[in-house]
């Protein structure tokens, strides 16, 4: 065989630290083998480091090789709940109940097209690690209703396609959990045996999740729709 068939695949996977990311980065790892799997982690100016804390030691758990990137300063001007700098409370409310007083506009914790730069200069990282994947962990319970516009199957097939054509078909963007609902991820993630207990999805950086942040709910009634509790709060 010549030395282009025996090249392994290679794979990078945006890693927040999250359910989603870390089920997706397990996923990974099972197909591709950890050598062969790249973790990027993106600070963008959040609230609290704990994302990035939670990301370090998910990595470190699979043994794959973490990339960082700092891209706070596009965001200085953002007034975003999400962000460090703002001047905006975190809703402590549902998802759902966001969006009746937003009228469908996208909630206070949307980063302004985030997921559009993070994508884009994971692409540039990727094709430069030679990854032939581009792993992003979008579900349909963040972009149902407009939540999230930036993980929606529309947003997802139109990066795909402008990543395919602008790295010459040397890259694939794959999310696998774009029509799946985060009970569909948490047990797909308790098969593969994801060490959750590593992982922070909540909006405020304290030592246990607020419980009320519309990030919080949806985490623990992923757990309870697969018969468990979150670890994070046993």
């Amino acid at each position: 065989m010549n030395e282009e068939a025996n090249k392994k695949e290679k794979a990078l996977v945006l890693c927040s630290g999250g359910v989603d990311s870390t089920t997706l980065l397990a996923m990974a790892c099972e197909r591709y083998g950890s050598e062969n799997v790249v973790a990027l982690s993106i600070s963008y100016g959040q609230k609290h480091a704990k994302e990035i804390a939670s990301a370090k030691a998910v990595a470190a758990h699979y043994g794959v090789e973490q990339r960082f990137l700092d891209l706070s300063s596009i965001f200085t001007d953002s007034n975003c709940s999400l962000l460090e700098h703002s001047t905006e409370e975190i809703p402590e409310e549902s998802y759902a109940d966001q969006l009746v007083e937003t009228d469908g506009a996208p909630v206070s914790t949307y980063v302004p097209f985030r997921n559009g730069l993070f994508l884009s200069s994971a692409a540039s990282m990727a094709l430069s690690l030679g990854c032939c994947r581009l792993y992003y962990g979008a579900h349909h319970d963040d972009w149902a209703g407009n939540a999230y516009p930036d993980c929606s199957q529309e947003f997802v097939d139109a990066m795909a396609e402008a990543i395919n054509q602008g790295t010459g078909g040397e890259l694939e963007l794959e999310a696998p959990f774009v029509q799946w609902s985060k009970a569909d991820i948490v047990r797909e993630g308790l098969r593969l045996g994801v060490p959750y207990e590593l992982t922070w999805s909540c909006y405020e950086g304290s030592d246990k999740p607020c419980g009320v942040c519309g990030t919080c709910i949806d985490r623990q009634r992923a757990f309870e729709l697969n018969g468990t509790i979150d670890p994070l709060l046993r």
